[in-house]
């Protein structure tokens, strides 16, 4: 379905972001990859899947890299045809006692980064009438939780960002949305079950249990796997006319 066309998908040597990247590999896309993960391996195992990738570690809290990053897809691909902003950070603490310095980070990074590879990607999608923007939000992105103001608030963020962009390309063939999922089993994730299960002296099924009763009705997981798929089908002709959506995967979270 994307044979020929190229994704960019930042935060994607790991994680979510990883998970996206070979779906969309699956369906012929060419991959760029970013992160700070191990990009070497990342790169062999979306390559093994026939496509072409290629790399840049830019540090997404940084506009002149993220520049750098979108000159290299330019350069390896011709243009970026399908824009994931993943990449992102937390941190847990009350209002009053946020670090100054992680709240500018994470907005820099879960926020501002993907103003900056939108407003990058946008002229070669307009002239070529085709493009899929793709915005890795959050359940947060639509309701909120204590101690996570700055993710929280980027997030937020992200999904406006998200429906104003859909209504300047609505005319066009550029398409906007955000996916907002729930707990998803990253090592990040998988590093609070750990710490959980260490604290209160439980297994880690209990650690999972709890983790998941606390927010998400359905006590599974979302999985990088079905992530990948709603990215896939947002690619896709059948979501030609899904504009600034904000489309919650989070086993009914925000139901509630």
């Amino acid at each position: 379905m994307l044979k020929g066309k190229t994704a960019l998908v930042t935060g994607s040597t790991s994680g979510i972001g990883l998970g996206i990247a070979k779906a969309l590999a699956q369906q012929g896309a060419n991959i760029v990859l970013n992160g700070f993960g191990d990009a070497k391996a990342a790169q062999a195992e979306i390559e093994a899947l026939g496509v072409k990738t290629a790399y840049h570690g830019a540090d997404m809290s940084k506009p002149e890299q993220i520049e750098a990053l979108m000159q290299t897809a330019a350069e390896a691909f011709g243009r970026v045809d399908v824009l994931v902003n993943n990449a992102g950070i937390q941190h847990v603490a009350k209002v009053e006692d946020f670090p100054v310095e992680k709240w500018d980070a994470i907005i820099a990074i879960n926020l501002t980064s993907a103003f900056h590879t939108t407003r990058l990607a946008l002229p070669a999608m307009r002239e070529a009438n085709w493009g899929r923007i793709i915005n890795i939000a959050s359940a947060h992105g639509l309701v909120a939780s204590a101690q996570k103001s700055a993710y929280v608030a980027a997030k937020h963020g992200i999904v406006g960002l998200t429906k104003s962009v859909a209504l300047e390309t609505a005319t066009t063939g550029v398409t906007v949305n955000a996916i907002c999922p729930g707990w998803v089993l990253t090592p990040l994730v998988q590093k609070q079950i750990d710490d959980r299960a260490a604290r209160e002296g439980i297994s880690m099924a209990q650690a999972s249990k709890d983790l998941l009763g606390e927010k998400q009705p359905s006590l599974q997981f979302t999985t990088v796997e079905q992530l990948g798929a709603l990215a896939v089908f947002l690619s896709s002709a059948a979501a030609d006319q899904v504009r600034g959506v904000a489309w919650a995967m989070d086993g009914g979270w925000t139901a509630q």
